[in-house]
């Protein structure tokens, strides 16, 4: 974990709080009377935690949910924290030893072209009906347009040889 906290980014300090204040009392963080301006805006965010450079917990939405970045933060990182289905809840006494990563998301676009795609630089989601998955960019792993398509429809559920899809192209703003 970086022990510098004076170097996080405000966002990362954000959603570090937010998941030790939920963790103490159970409680959402409320959100100052005057939210500062660059948390006024809306969008999607994805909370990633890792422990010891392993996924702990990763959960965003792709659309903004809330009428800020302020509170998209503090949701998606109780989120993270303790209602991603593949771990357990963190506990307080981990925490330090959690590094967050905030993602803030474009608007999503649609893609006329795989072509277009770039694993490192775009993240995608793919959609068929009701299913959809979405799968951030610049993954460990994922170098490839054809391997992001493939995990990313596997989120889904949808069938690996199914391209009767929609995909759609994202940035994303990294801050840790």
């Amino acid at each position: 974990m970086d022990k510098n906290v004076e170097q996080r980014h405000p966002y990362v300090e954000l959603a570090r709080s937010a998941i030790q204040h939920y963790l103490q009392t159970g409680k959402k963080l409320s959100p100052p009377p005057d939210i500062p301006d660059n948390m006024r805006f809306k969008a999607g965010v994805f909370v990633s935690l890792k422990k010891f450079g392993n996924l702990r917990g990763c959960i965003g939405t792709f659309m903004p949910t809330t009428d800020n970045l302020y509170l998209e933060i503090v949701q998606n990182a109780i989120s993270a924290s303790t209602s991603d289905p593949r771990f357990p809840p963190v506990s307080l006494d981990e925490l330090k030893d959690i590094d967050i990563s905030v993602d803030i998301l474009s608007a999503p676009e649609l893609v006329k072209d795989i072509n277009e795609l770039d694993p490192k630089k775009y993240g995608i989601i793919v959609a068929k009906g009701h299913k959809r998955g979405l799968l951030l960019p610049d993954l460990q792993g994922v170098d490839t347009i054809q391997q992001q398509i493939s995990i990313t429809k596997m989120k889904a559920g949808i069938h690996p040889d199914d391209n009767d899809v929609d995909i759609y192209k994202f940035t994303v703003q990294r801050y840790r």
